[in-house]
């Protein structure tokens, strides 16, 4: 256990970063000390320095001696006590049994301004918990990660970050021999709903309430709230409900597919967690499936709402234990549907300009979604050029021009008109003043576009990492021109349609 005792970093940054490790309070049951296996020749791809001034780091931080061993896992960080986590899970909706960090290590927990951060590495050597395999993340699924975790921070949408990325020479076997990698994660915590399902179906109701009470006191905000609750663990769900309710609402309007919602892959705290096979969809299609390995799309964009309050009701049978009235807890879930929903409408509403609410919304919104899908329309392209066309319709262009480009989109235009024309009566019949505004600094011009992360992944292959730093740069902060990288806005080349993600990208 954790003496919370301040150690030096590796600079000697003053203050000195304090080490709490409240997760290993839990108990071994929970987790496994360990180490990381050593990465040979390591070298820096890429890192957020915007992530490292949240954490209170100096701009020069990865230049000082000692930071690229140590988040390459080939040296130890003075304070930290490395573990990996035990967890279990249902993957494609069949319980997979135990899990764990088969290839992340968590360093430990700091202190930061903005509350404790766990800083853990991703691809840092096989575990316990690694069922046979080697514990290692390659180039070109931590590129996918790395860029993905700040793009969504960029955003706005809840999500794990990314600090580091870090290469090595070493060759890693996956459908080809590939070169292996280390990404840096940080976030407030890892927790699972795989967690509390491993102790559950283990009937280890003492870890389960230990687990209950390291969430409520260290994890979730209005705690208070939480622990003075009549039933903790039902405000705890309730908690989740909601937060994960609002992030995929996020994840649907921004047309986000995550890939692979495993249970396991669902956090506590309602960050986008686990960066695998995921894409921004291009032609806006419900039906999309992102992950070749999903051969029954059970993943599709379109499923991903009902796909998580599936993954929802297996928390909550987790919890059973601690409630014992299975009433109360389906009385909690059934509030998804409705916190989803409302937090979907609102994020429409605001990619629309800021529309107040109407009864009619939610068919409005469809009947724009279904021509989409009807044209298959680019999904970012269309919301950026409406919001351009609503800019310069307010700024005084006249209307028929400023929407043209727009209607270009279309097949139908007489179809895309008719709608634009209910659209533009809601501006003027709410007074909008500032919506295209609005809705520019909504609705981002840059997204990671699966062509765009493969042209990073080769030229990084073979030495050249210009284009992750480049995209990096563009991605956290999305919604500004970026003139100069204009051409990463526009259509994706045909060739895009061929590229094919799975569970090992």
């Amino acid at each position: 256990m954790s003496d919370n005792v301040a150690m030096r970093a590796p600079w000697g940054l003053s203050p000195s970063p304090t080490w709490t490790n409240r997760f290993l309070e839990l108990g071994p049951a929970f987790y496994t000390r360990w180490s990381a296996t050593p990465l040979p020749e390591p070298a820096w791809v890429a890192t957020s320095d915007t992530l490292a001034q949240t954490l209170g780091w100096p701009t020069d931080w990865q230049q000082h001696p000692g930071m690229l061993d140590i988040l390459a896992g080939n040296q130890p960080w003075p304070g930290s006590e490395p573990w990996a986590s035990v967890y279990s899970g249902h993957q494609f909706g069949i319980w997979a049994g135990q899990l764990g960090d088969g290839r992340a290590l968590c360093l430990g927990e700091i202190e930061t301004a903005v509350g404790p951060q766990e800083i853990q590495l991703k691809g840092a050597g096989p575990t316990p918990y690694s069922r046979r395999a080697d514990g290692r993340a390659v180039l070109r699924s931590s590129i996918r990660e790395f860029l993905c975790s700040e793009a969504m921070h960029g955003l706005g949408i809840p999500t794990t970050r990314a600090l580091a990325l870090i290469s090595s020479p070493a060759k890693v076997l996956r459908e080809s021999v590939e070169s292996a990698a280390v990404v840096t994660r940080v976030a407030p915590s890892f927790l699972r709903f795989g967690h509390f399902e491993h102790f559950a179906a283990l009937d280890r109701r003492d870890e389960l309430e230990r687990l209950l009470d390291h969430c409520i006191q260290h994890l979730h905000l209005g705690k208070d709230q939480l622990t003075n609750a009549a039933h903790p663990a039902l405000a705890l769900l309730q908690d989740v409900v909601n937060r994960t309710a609002d992030m995929i609402a996020c994840w649907q309007a921004v047309g986000f597919c995550h890939g692979v919602m495993n249970t396991d892959n669902m956090s506590l705290l309602g960050l986008t967690l686990d960066y695998g096979p995921f894409q921004f969809m291009d032609a806006y299609d419900p039906a999309h499936i992102c992950n070749h390995t999903d051969t029954q799309g059970r993943y599709a964009f379109g499923r991903q709402p009902r796909i998580a309050h599936w993954n929802l009701h297996a928390l909550g049978q987790a919890l059973v234990p601690l409630v014992g009235d299975t009433d109360a807890l389906i009385s909690v879930l059934d509030t998804y549907p409705e916190r989803f929903q409302e937090a979907w409408l609102n994020r429409m509403r605001a990619k629309l300009g800021g529309l107040a609410p109407a009864p009619d919304d939610g068919e409005f919104i469809q009947q724009l979604l279904q021509w989409m899908s009807d044209e298959r329309c680019d999904h970012t392209l269309f919301w950026r050029r409406l919001s351009l066309a609503v800019s310069r319709w307010q700024g005084g262009q006249e209307q028929e021009r400023a929407f043209e480009p727009v209607l270009d989109l279309a097949v139908d235009r007489d179809r895309l008109q008719s709608w634009l024309q209910r659209y533009q009566q809601r501006l003027q019949h709410t007074h909008l003043d500032g919506a295209g505004d609005h809705m520019l600094r909504t609705n981002p011009k840059y997204v990671l576009r699966n062509h765009l992360a493969q042209m990073a992944i080769e030229a990084a292959q073979a030495g050249d990492p210009r284009m992750v730093r480049q995209l990096l740069d563009v991605l956290q902060s999305p919604y500004d021109e970026h003139p100069e990288h204009d051409d990463w806005a526009g259509w994706p080349p045909d060739w895009a349609q061929h590229i094919e993600i799975s569970c090992s990208s």
